[in-house]
Formats: C-alpha cells, structure tokens, sequence
C-alpha cells in the first residue's frame, strides 16, 4: 500500500472507527504510516482486528456502537487509553437494502441512528475534548457517493449518508473558527469484501462486477481501500487549513461537483 513519506502527524493521537474491514484498516494504517498513535476500533475484539493491529502497530479498543451513548463513551475510551484525541474518523456503517415499500420501518431507522446520529454523537463528544485541549483536531467523516446521488433500494444508507454531508457542511462554517477542521469523503464503487455480496444479488461473478461498476467510472476502474486511506490522511494533515466543511469524492470521476 502506497504512502506519502511525511510524518505531519507525529506526536498526535487518530481513532479510526469501523477499522476492522477494508477501508478502515488500509485507514489505520495511512494515519499510522505519517506518525500517528492511532486506536483502531471495531465492534468486537475479533481475528480481523487483530490483524490490522499486527500489520500497523495500532492499538486496538472494542464496543458496539449501537447508541448515540455507546459513541460517545468510546471517545471518552479513546482519550483514556491515548491521553488525548487529535484526529476521529468516522468511518463506522451499517447498511440494509430493501424497495422502498417493504422496507421494515425499526430497520431503516437503524440504519439512520447508527450512521448519522451516532456519528453525531460521537463528534459531539470529541469536540467537547479538542476543545479542551484547545490545540484544535481533525474530524474526517466517511459519507458515500450514494449519499450524493441516491441508489435503488439503499434509501435508509443513502439518507443516511447525505445526512452526514449536511453536518459536515454545518460544521464545517460552525467549529472552523476554533482550528476544528471538519470534512468528509465520498467514496465511489471500492474493491471491498461488499462487491461479493453484490456480484451474488446480481447473480454473476465477482469479476464481472468489477467490470460492470468499471464502466460507469471515466478512470475505467473500481477503487481501492488505499485511496480512500490516503485522502483520510490529507485531510488530518495539521497543516490543512483551508479545506473545511467540504465533501472530497474519491470516486474516479463518476460524480463531480455535486457537493
């Protein structure tokens, strides 16, 4: 996995949420890799996170991030454990996908409260820190194209997700002033262990998945953990201050402009 060789997050401490899968393990370790103690959470203390701890020298803190309660004790966790907290990435999600009319009322509300009001919460929480810190911080929430243009059958993620570039839009004019930067990305179609799940719902292989995403995408193909990883990283970047309240997409090109 690429890196940059800066090190512009010595002496400051990340905490990646949802850091089990694809895209928070390749996040932990970019923030890693430019010098940060970073806490890699996950739902439970299971093989998959031990493997990103092995691989980026981590450290790792468990809890289900069910209520708008739990998120925000795993900042209070977080700072326990590190001493302080500079950079939180929100990178945690659920989803289900239903048509509309079948959609399980309690379900689609869960997927609402898990994404957009825990995150809430949890920002909630780690702003109250940096504040007390007073050296500022670096929030970078994890939003999605769809919360961009919408997908079939995704309304609870996709409202969701959109959600989450509102709040980032608000915070970004509201926390910036005190040196809190707030942004999120986008990513487009990434090369994750999901696609499985979706080449089998279409029916097909999992390659030809790949290439039916790929031809909706200018660059001509999906993208990687690693580049969502990367922009993560430039945005926690200190010395960025002048990008704030904005939703970067990371998307080859298949959505532009319309954040």
């Amino acid at each position: 996995m690429p890196h940059s060789n800066s090190r512009n997050l010595e002496g400051t401490a990340a905490l990646v949420t949802g850091a089990a899968g694809g895209l928070g393990a390749a996040q932990v370790s970019a923030l890693a890799a430019a010098g940060a103690d970073v806490l890699a959470h996950a739902r439970s203390d299971g093989p998959a996170l031990q493997a990103v701890l092995r691989t980026s020298g981590a450290r790792g803190v468990a809890k289900d991030l069910g209520t708008p309660e739990a998120c925000r004790e795993l900042i209070r966790d977080a700072v326990r454990i590190a001493g302080r907290l500079d950079t939180l990435v929100a990178n945690h999600a659920t989803m289900t996908m239903a048509p509309l009319v079948d959609a399980d009322p309690t379900d689609w509300w869960r997927v609402v409260e898990t994404n957009l009001l825990g995150t809430y919460a949890m920002i909630q929480e780690a702003v109250r820190v940096m504040r007390e810190q007073g050296t500022g911080g670096r929030i970078v929430v994890i939003s999605s194209e769809w919360g961009v243009i919408g997908w079939p059958e995704a309304t609870s993620y996709a409202a969701s997700k959109a959600g989450l570039i509102a709040l980032v839009k608000c915070l970004g004019h509201e926390l910036a002033p005190e040196g809190i930067i707030v942004n999120a990305i986008a990513p487009g179609v990434i090369d994750t262990p999901q696609l499985n799940v979706d080449a089998e719902a279409a029916g097909v292989s999992l390659a030809e998945m790949h290439e039916h995403y790929a031809r909706g995408i200018p660059l001509g193909r999906i993208g990687r953990a690693d580049e969502i990883a990367e922009a993560v990283a430039f945005l926690a970047n200190p010395g960025l201050r002048a990008i704030a309240g904005q939703t970067l997409q990371v998307n080859g090109g298949s959505t532009r402009a319309r954040v």
